[in-house]
């Protein structure tokens, strides 16, 4: 580990220990959840124990894994990420477990469910899952893209659905549970089934899924509940949302602080531990009026820890990104007077930490100058 030398305060906070719940983290630095696609047949190899080993080793204080699918037929899109069932799916996990932990690490799994997103038909159900009625199905299929908002045209979740959702993310923290994950986190965010639920644009329920936002929070409150009941009152529960789409970048759950409130606080109450709140740009104000950026205003809000995340490390945003330009390592400063002033107590890092295992590291000697910079195909390799 590297020894931290004289730094801005903000830096000494950055690295600083906290306890949230039975979590003890040696410092806030997380490893935000990205997509890998090295998992074949859904399941994760020793390489990707290794990967996630080295970043452990270098002074990340939580790593958060790449999604994985729930034991849900529409859950997944694709045979390479990994899955978080079956008797090998979990062996593989339990390997980068065990690396994580030797290494002095910290790790909890994302469990994922796509929605709308699932590409083709899958065994047992005949067209992509979306939270409508019948009555608004449009013609089997599906279309849209990143950037592009998909038509409506997936078959309409029954109660059955739902509950059978619920029961495969339940099942999933229980599994992370007894086998010693340190948390669990729940992706609720950028567009997937769960958002979808959240977002006017993809909910027209009338049910008791649907309605104002605080309304449709139902599906995720009920889910949340039922993992706190399968594992334990202090198991720490992470849950990620977004105000922004992969089909809508300007998209907004919630256009005032009040709005936001109402939305947040049935979540909080369900019994989430920490909101892991994902911006494109993690200095841009939430709102008018306030610098508060989306994790500030959650934390104000809930009074719950928040981790804030997007464009930590780079000098470009993840669209940029995705549509093939290079990121060059840009400083963190901007983090420290929020630090200081606690408006989050964790900051996820993505892609400087996908290319660059010993960011951390250097971030933490205020060396952030050496990174490795971000260049097109770095999601296809294992650094």
């Amino acid at each position: 580990m590297t020894t931290l030398t004289p730094t801005p305060t903000g830096l000494a906070k950055l690295f600083s220990p906290i306890r949230i719940g039975t979590l003890n983290l040696a410092n806030r630095v997380v490893m935000a959840p990205m997509t890998r696609h090295f998992a074949p047949g859904g399941v994760v190899t020793p390489d990707v124990a290794a990967y996630y080993r080295r970043r452990a080793e270098a002074d990340v204080g939580l790593i958060v894994t790449e999604g994985a699918w729930v034991e849900h037929p529409g859950a997944s899109n694709d045979p390479n990420i990994p899955r978080f069932y079956g008797e090998d799916a979990l062996a593989g996990w339990k390997m980068v477990l065990d690396e994580v932990h030797a290494a002095g690490g910290k790790i909890i799994p994302q469990l994922w469910h796509i929605g709308l997103y699932t590409a083709a038909p899958v065994a047992g159900i005949e067209k992509p899952l979306e939270p409508l009625r019948d009555d608004q199905v449009g013609p089997s299929g599906y279309s849209g893209t990143i950037g592009v908002m998909p038509t409506l045209q997936g078959r309409p979740m029954t109660q059955r659905d739902v509950d059978d959702v619920i029961e495969a993310f339940a099942r999933g923290a229980k599994s992370a549970f007894d086998m010693g994950f340190d948390g669990i986190a729940i992706h609720g965010a950028h567009g997937y089934l769960i958002d979808q639920f959240f977002w006017d644009e993809t909910n027209r329920r009338e049910d008791g899924y649907g309605g104002d936002l605080a309304a449709r929070t139902a599906f995720a409150t009920e889910m949340v509940s039922e993992m706190r009941r399968r594992t334990a009152p202090d198991f720490p529960i992470m849950f990620r949302f977004s105000q922004w789409k992969l089909q809508n970048y300007g998209a907004r759950l919630a256009q005032t602080p009040e709005a936001l409130e109402a939305f947040l606080t049935p979540l909080a109450d369900a019994g989430i531990d920490i909101f892991d709140c994902s911006q494109r740009r993690f200095w841009e104000p939430e709102f008018e009026g306030s610098d508060l950026n989306l994790a500030g205003w959650t934390k104000k809000l809930t009074g719950k820890p928040t981790s804030t995340v997007g464009s930590v490390g780079l000098d470009q945003d993840l669209m940029e990104a995705l549509a093939g330009a290079s990121g060059k390592p840009a400083s963190i400063e901007k983090l420290f007077d929020r630090l200081d002033r606690d408006e989050f107590d964790l900051v996820g890092v993505g892609r400087a930490l996908l290319v660059d295992p010993q960011w951390a590291s250097k971030a933490k000697a205020d060396r952030i100058d050496t990174a490795l910079p971000y260049t097109p195909g770095a999601l296809g390799k294992l650094y």
